[in-house]
Parts: structure tokens; sequence; C-alpha cells
């Protein structure tokens, strides 16, 4: 993933779990600035600023970097929830999702 691609999917998944760059920045323990700064491309974080950006935003660092998946908290609940269904509502399930899909 090249750093404009990272900017762009940090910035989406911030924006989707609705928090500021600076509330963000503050709740990482670092300047107010600092999310700003990583979202302009002016500084990079290091491995371990980067687990705690996922675990703010409530992912894993896998999930960060599939890109295919638009919304992977809301990918996860469904997931979950889809594990605690019997094989006749898992397939009902998949004909709902295909169904959509077509639309």
């Amino acid at each position: 993933m090249e750093q404009e691609q990272f900017i762009h999917r940090l910035v989406s998944l911030r924006m989707d779990k609705g928090v500021s760059a600076r509330d963000m920045s503050l709740s990482l323990g670092q300047s107010p600035g600092y999310m700003n700064n990583v979202e302009n491309g002016v500084n990079f974080p290091s491995m371990t600023t980067f687990f705690c950006i996922c675990e703010h935003l409530g992912i894993t660092p896998k999930e960060f970097f599939d890109t295919d998946d638009v919304d992977p908290v809301k990918v996860r609940e469904l997931l979950d929830a889809a594990k605690k269904l019997n094989s006749e509502q898992i397939d009902h399930l998949i004909a709902i999702v295909r169904d959509m899909q077509r639309r």
C-alpha cells in the first residue's frame, strides 16, 4: 500500500468512526496536530503508533489493509452474528446478500 492509499484509508476509517483528527491525536497520546500531519503526509506513524491507531479505530491491522472491506467494524459484527446461525439461516442470509448485490 502506497502512502497516499494509506492516508486515504486512515481518513476514511477515522471519519467513519466520527472522530476528529485532533481528538484522535490526543487519544493516542500525541500532539493535537499529529493526525493532521499524518493525513497530510508530513509524518508517518511508527509501527507502535499504527497498532494504537488500529486499536482506537476498533479494527485489526489486517482489516486496515483490506481495502475491499469498506466498513470492517460492521463486517466483523455481521460475521459474528452469522456464526450463531444454523445452516438454513446462513443459506437465507447468503441469498439476501446476493440479491442485494444485484441491485
